[in-house]
């Protein structure tokens, strides 16, 4: 039988965590305002796209500029107080992966497709993060590190939404099902290229 590595969190734990939860929710938030996405493609698509692709860039150049010492304000706090231990010091990938997962998203699917993959990974990989992260006991081997309680949240997020979008329960679950099998992989911030593209696919093909 496999071992499942079990987590119990003190008062002190908990204390120790505040830090750590600080970043998570800043990062999250940034995650849960990608949702947006669909709705400004609804009305203008070719705006969305152009109006990603400059975001993305304009975070490049300001990231950038925060690796060579130039504060640029607001935005070089957001991205400090958005860094994890991992990334002192040097560039800061996640808002890139998630403004090209996006993109890729409503350039390759159809609407419905596009709007359950962009849901899936703001709400979907949002929701495992902060779950697992702090609320995650039960960690078996084959989801390597991650949680059962996170991978839960993925799966009911996603299917919440893409239920919501396309009204099919066999699309929601295919959906679902990948998102939760996507995010339990060891990708970190690429996640959020694989997470929207390979959800946006399999939400093509149960559609169709």
């Amino acid at each position: 039988m496999e071992k499942v590595n079990v987590k119990y969190y003190t008062l002190l734990d908990w204390l120790s965590l505040l830090p750590e939860l600080k970043t998570e929710v800043v990062r999250k938030a940034i995650h849960f305002l990608i949702a947006l996405v669909p709705s400004l493609a609804a009305v203008n698509r070719p705006f969305t796209v152009f109006f990603l692709i400059l975001g993305t860039s304009s975070y490049i150049y300001v990231e950038n500029l925060r690796l060579l010492g130039v504060t640029v304000p607001i935005i070089s706090s957001i991205t400090s107080m958005a860094s994890r231990s991992r990334d002192a010091g040097r560039f800061v990938m996640g808002p890139v992966t998630l403004g090209l997962g996006s993109i890729l998203a409503i350039l390759l699917f159809s609407p419905p497709a596009a709007a359950i993959a962009i849901y899936a990974l703001a709400f979907g990989d949002g929701f495992a993060s902060l779950v697992g992260k702090f609320l995650g006991k039960w960690r078996p081997s084959f989801l390597l590190g991650k949680s059962v309680e996170g991978s839960l949240a993925c799966f009911t997020a996603v299917f919440t939404c893409a239920y919501l979008v396309s009204n099919n329960a066999a699309a929601a679950f295919t959906a679902a099902v990948t998102a939760m099998i996507v995010e339990a992989l060891p990708l970190d911030d690429y996640d959020n290229l694989a997470l929207p593209v390979t959800v946006g696919f399999m939400v093509q093909l149960a559609l169709l």
